[in-house]
């Protein structure tokens, strides 16, 4: 069910009614929500918005709620207090348009399934019936494998792919969906320093489109680097902004406790060379 006009006025966030008047333009509105599981508060009146054409990074300890989060973008986890919004819409009316690339994929890396495959399966609902079943490939699938660079391994087998050609992989399953917004979980988890930077390329790449993106990392050097904005959490949020002004003492002893104060004497990109 569509949210109540009259109450999207009321919660609208406070940055678009400053810059923008009365018209919001952020494709991403969270609310005072509240998640739990039994009696355990996973997430506490996390309330936070992000504007479309955004790159971010979204940090925070393990058990922080950076997953249960993203399943709450996309309608997985129920949440039991707030509101969110995606585009004006509530997450489960807006299938196609928010693409979820979890932390641990579930592929079964002994069944062989090609790059092409993979992406293909981001087609799903979609196509002519040859398409759906596979005899031929949708323009979509080739351009959104170009997009990210692989293309010319569209025939390999991703088991045998490195974690960088994995991720690339399955964002252009994500954008063979028609996705306008892409979440990430970790999605530099078993992938080198290199490569990584690939993925950042691609992701950048994406942005420049208009694509909206957030994607939670464990990695706090080169965020200034690598994100317009970062988004700290630790069952509630942190802080929200630039990564250069955003990671005060206070903030990271938030997220990590005492040892955010080791986090404090690093700068963004480089760590002190004290001992």
């Amino acid at each position: 069910m569509k949210p109540n006009i009259a109450y999207q006025k009321k919660i609208k966030c406070s940055m678009c009614i400053r810059e923008m008047g009365d018209e919001c333009k952020c494709c991403i509105q969270v609310f005072d929500v509240c998640v739990e599981f039994e009696n355990i508060l996973a997430l506490d009146n996390v309330s936070f918005s992000i504007s479309r054409g955004v790159l971010t990074g979204v940090v925070g300890p393990n058990g922080g709620g950076k997953s249960t989060l993203f399943n709450a973008l996309v309608g997985l986890q129920k949440i039991t207090h707030g509101t969110i919004l995606i585009n004006g819409e509530s997450p489960g009316n807006l299938r196609g348009k928010i693409s979820y690339v979890p932390q641990k994929e579930q592929v079964n890396w002994r069944f062989p399934l090609s790059v092409k495959d993979v992406v293909g399966l981001g087609r799903t609902g979609r196509g002519s019936a040859l398409q759906k079943l596979g005899f031929y490939s949708s323009p979509i699938i080739e351009e959104s494998l170009r997009k990210v660079d692989m293309w010319s391994h569209r025939n390999h087998l991703v088991s045998n792919l490195s974690g960088g050609q994995r991720q690339r992989t399955f964002i252009a399953r994500a954008l063979a969906q028609e996705a306008e917004i892409l979440l990430l979980d970790e999605a530099f988890s078993g992938v080198d320093i290199a490569s990584q930077e690939g993925v950042i390329d691609v992701l950048r790449s994406l942005r420049d489109e208009g694509k909206t993106i957030l994607m939670a990392t464990h990695d706090l050097n080169s965020l200034s680097d690598r994100f317009d904005e970062v988004l700290c959490i630790n069952g509630h949020i942190c802080a929200h902004g630039n990564p250069e002004s955003v990671f005060t003492e206070e903030v990271l002893t938030e997220l990590y406790g005492v040892h955010g104060e080791k986090f404090a004497e690093h700068h963004m990109g480089r760590h002190n060379n004290g001992n």
